[in-house]
């Protein structure tokens, strides 16, 4: 695996073929799920001197055979089939108490830049909150007039809380503007991201009456089913920042939902204010595709689409012409590859940037886009070079579709320093691909001891609420 700051084409030799799937329609959860590919397929060996990363730090040879999970007996009827020893983590039962205390960060990647003058925020963001319940260790998808048992579950905040708490978690002091249902639901999810990640929800509120938006997620075979469902809020508890966005929070940077055909007030607000604007985009349901729909992208300071979606906006074939194209709109453009990383184009310096993807066990795609956006913007705001802001959000992906879940698979500085001392610790490992990770050096915690890989426990909402 290499990374270089040239043309396309250049990386490792071996690609996973399994190409990104655009979203069939848009969705209100405002949710990035491109994930980074899954690993080579077993037996297939990268060329030596060139073998990839995967998330434990091992060669893709070294990975679990494809099928390779020990056959499932059928329970007698009635009956849930018993837990598995937990050598796959998708047959852990999730079941632990209410949200954890946060403890802070372990790293403040700004820290060299604060001052007494700062905004009081690095990220200010709005969005809808869902409650995702996630059911896990499924072998197969559901059948038609049938009930499936899975082997574990778990609940959590979703929507653009995966944002939030991916930024959170990064160190980033994070402001978020929702509207919270007055059910246990909305409850659950206030405290996780209030106590439990230290997210400012002072610009939010409690719509009485209302209840919380819901999404069930299946995951099997490396893949995911979704069910949603949920209603907007009454006009009248429309966020004051929706009808004025002049009370916006002061903030370095913002990431904004662009919507085609629909303008938000607050984003160019923001973007008066000296905010630095980060653009996310779903799919057009139009089929219009026309950049000059999204409102806003004229106010953003980078937008991050996927392949498809650069490639449909711009009417090119080929993502990384269609990052170049993007930077008539916008300064800095970010185009995620799937298998092939991300490529990226700044046309303040002129210069471009690809990352190759870092090959894992991907367990759950739900919420890496989320995550790879909070690395990204967690690198700007930092001020390093291009190319090591697309490895460390490319590296921040990679580790979140490792879990189960959207907000929770987010990784911490922990979870990075493990993943960092282990894949130096492996022989045979290209010289090249680690020089692009060597930045790490100067950011992660000394005294992580961390095991790894980090297994992240999944809150549930059957616990009453903390006192």
């Amino acid at each position: 695996m290499t990374a270089s700051n040239t043309s396309a084409g250049e990386g490792p030799e071996y690609r996973n073929e399994d190409q990104e799937h655009p979203q069939a329609g848009p969705s209100p959860r405002q949710g990035r799920e491109h994930a980074p590919q899954a690993p080579p397929p077993a037996g297939v060996r990268p060329p030596a001197g060139n073998r990839p990363f995967t998330g434990a730090g091992r060669s893709a040879e070294d990975l679990p055979p494809a099928g390779g999970r020990p056959p499932a007996e059928d329970p007698p009827p009635g009956e849930a089939p018993p837990p598995l020893d937990g050598a796959y983590p998708q047959d852990r039962e999730y079941i632990v108490g209410a949200p954890h205390a946060h403890l802070g960060p372990q790293v403040d990647p700004l820290a060299a830049l604060r001052t007494t003058d700062d905004p009081p925020w690095d990220v200010y963001l709005t969005g809808t909150v869902f409650l995702d319940i996630v059911f896990t260790g499924l072998d197969s998808a559901p059948v038609r007039g049938t009930e499936s048992w899975a082997r574990g579950m778990g609940s959590s905040p979703g929507g653009v809380a995966n944002m939030a708490t991916a930024l959170a978690r990064l160190g980033l002091r994070t402001s978020l503007a929702a509207a919270f249902g007055d059910d246990h639901y909305g409850e659950y999810c206030w405290d996780a991201l209030e106590q439990g990640e230290g997210i400012d929800l002072s610009p939010s509120r409690t719509v009485p009456g209302w209840h919380s938006p819901v999404t069930v997620s299946m995951a099997y075979e490396g893949e995911r089913t979704m069910v949603s469902h949920g209603h907007e809020p009454p006009p009248e508890d429309v966020l004051v920042q929706e009808v004025a966005p002049q009370f916006l929070p002061r903030a370095r940077a913002a990431v904004a939902s662009l919507t085609p055909g629909r303008g938000a007030p607050w984003i160019a607000e923001a973007a008066r204010k000296g905010t630095c604007v980060f653009g996310d985009v779903g799919w057009d349901e139009t089929g219009a595709w026309d950049l000059a729909g999204l409102a806003d992208l004229e106010h953003c300071e980078a937008f991050l689409p996927n392949a498809e979606e650069a490639m449909r906006y711009t009417r090119t074939d080929c993502p990384r012409t269609a990052a170049h194209a993007l930077t008539a709109y916008v300064p800095v453009a970010v185009v995620t590859l799937g298998a092939e990383g991300a490529y990226a184009v700044d046309r303040r310096t002129g210069e471009s940037a690809e990352v190759p993807a870092i090959a894992v066990e991907a367990l759950d795609p739900t919420g890496a886009g989320d995550v790879f956006v909070a690395g990204f913007v967690t690198g700007t705001l930092a001020g390093w070079p291009l190319a090591d802001r697309l490895a460390f959000a490319g590296l921040t992906a990679a580790l979140s579709v490792q879990e189960f879940g959207g907000s929770l698979s987010a990784p911490g500085w922990s979870e990075i320093a493990a993943w960092w001392r282990r894949v130096q610790s492996v022989p045979g490992q290209d010289p090249a691909a680690l020089r692009r990770y060597a930045f790490l050096d100067a950011l992660v915690p000394e005294a992580s001891v961390e095991p790894w890989p980090r297994r992240r426990a999944v809150p549930t909402i059957g616990f009453g609420r903390s006192a």
